[in-house]
């Protein structure tokens, strides 16, 4: 029975999550509150409370069942295991593997566009500016971290500023998710991104050959599979 009840908790929670995706989505994260987000999820403002308090958290569930833009898909732990900075091959795997999920992950892509476009950090959602803001930090050193070590393994001039190299990055992956959730039919996310990591990453170089050879047939095949989305659990 208790299997069965944690079970049902579960479903509901997931229900939830998914009224508010939708809604959010359609209306707008400060158009929509949690009557309306009972209503879709036909469950009462009670049920909720039990699994959120209050609409802050419920979005913030939502953006990790999911993933905010960039956070978790490239974290070393999950994408390569036992790795403690990148190398500029995964680095690049990751940033691309990010733009293949925004363009074939309907829940990825939805979340991505919330995120970018439905909602306005203040009054309640205040304190998830901090968290977006945390996100981009982490980014950033992660991105250094890696230019970092390519420099010192010769892959990249002594010169290279590590900084500037990383707040660039984050700009021009940004740019193009920004750009391609705007008009999604204006260009192929996946091959306009590859291309531009690929460029920005060989101008850092300074040589007038590609410094990353093409994607293995092994690495593209692995697009997608990483999973940015994770199964939600009960909360009790």
């Amino acid at each position: 029975m208790a299997r069965k009840t944690k079970q049902e908790a579960q479903e509901t929670r997931a229900s939830i999550l998914d009224a508010a995706e939708r809604l959010f989505h359609a209306r707008g994260v400060a158009s929509t509150s949690l009557q309306h987000i009972a209503e879709e999820a036909q469950v009462t403002r009670g049920a909720i409370y039990w699994h959120f308090k209050d609409k802050a958290e419920l979005f913030e569930a939502m953006m990790d069942r999911a993933t905010m833009p960039l956070e978790e898909g490239m974290q070393p732990s999950l994408a390569f295991p036992g790795e403690a900075v990148l190398s500029l091959a995964e680095l690049r795997w990751g940033l691309v593997n990010v733009f293949f999920s925004a363009m074939h992950n309907e829940r990825t892509r939805r979340v991505f566009e919330i995120a970018m476009t439905k909602v306005e950090y203040s009054g309640e959602m205040q304190a998830l500016q901090e968290r977006k803001l945390s996100a981009h930090r982490d980014w950033r050193a992660q991105n250094r971290s890696a230019f970092e070590q390519a420099i010192a393994a010769g892959q990249l001039p002594a010169g290279t500023n590590s900084d500037v190299a990383a707040i660039a990055l984050v700009a021009l992956v940004d740019g193009l998710l920004h750009q391609w959730i705007l008009e999604p039919g204006a260009f192929d996310l996946v091959a306009v991104g590859q291309a531009s990591v690929e460029g920005f990453l060989t101008s850092l170089a300074k040589r007038s050959g590609p410094l990353l050879p093409p994607l293995t047939a092994e690495e593209t095949a692995r697009l997608g599979q990483q999973g940015l989305c994770r199964r939600s659990v009960a909360s009790n």
